[in-house]
């Protein structure tokens, strides 16, 4: 997978302005206080589908050839990424399938197919996800959307660090939450790129916590219940 760049997340930028929120970033005095530092909360809760997955969608959908986006996009996926893309491919005008456990919140189908998308259910492990998506491509020559290893997906998660930095410059540490990885990737190339002197620190709950031992272990250790 190639690595996306600071100038490729800035495209991205563009590229998905006229469809997503521009989140606000709002403090705390409160909690300025009991931590004894400034914090600044870049709130991607008032995002479109109620969470900042709509970025790395929209910009992969979008970034498509015509020829292409006339297929359909595709992807496996329980909650925010399915309404994402399904969002996305709505308003590129594409169709968007949809591979989801049987298990996954009605709320959750409930939005994909308000969305528009094609809702295919399977039983709910990794394994049945992927074959029965590989079925659907094969069946529609739909373009697979990763839901976070896709560098279209990972330049469109960094542009909201973008936003952070650039309304709040020389910040000493940007924390993130990790989940499959695509917003921490994109956000630390961002970072990297236009504030070299802040942490990037990662934050994921202690009894879901796959990334901190698949990275000091130095090899990838997949979630118990994906």
């Amino acid at each position: 997978m190639n690595e996306p760049t600071i100038k490729e997340i800035r495209e991205a930028s563009h590229r998905i302005r006229p469809f997503i929120h521009c989140t606000p970033v709002l403090t705390c005095s409160a909690i300025n206080r009991m931590c004894e530092a400034e914090l600044f909360f870049k709130c991607e809760n008032f995002q479109k589908v109620g969470a900042f997955k709509i970025r790395g969608a929209t910009n992969a959908v979008f970034i498509l050839k015509n020829q292409e986006a006339m297929k359909g996009v595709a992807t496996h996926s329980s909650g925010n990424h399915a309404a994402a893309l399904a969002l996305a491919a709505r308003l590129r005008g594409s169709k968007a399938y949809v591979v989801m456990p049987e298990n996954a919140p009605q709320i959750k189908r409930a939005a994909v197919a308000d969305y528009g998308a094609e809702i295919i259910l399977c039983q709910a492990t990794l394994k049945a996800r992927e074959e029965r998506l590989a079925e659907v491509i094969d069946h529609t020559g739909a373009i697979f959307i990763h839901p976070y290893n896709d560098y279209r997906v990972i330049a469109g998660q960094g542009t909201a660090a973008l936003e952070l930095c650039e309304e709040i410059p020389n910040l000493d540490i940007v924390m993130t939450p990790v989940g499959g990885g695509g917003l921490l990737s994109g956000t630390a190339i961002t970072v990297s790129a236009i504030s070299p002197k802040t942490h990037v620190i990662a934050a994921e709950p202690e009894r879901a916590d796959d990334a901190y031992r698949s990275f000091h272990a130095g090899r990838i250790i997949p979630s118990v219940n994906p």
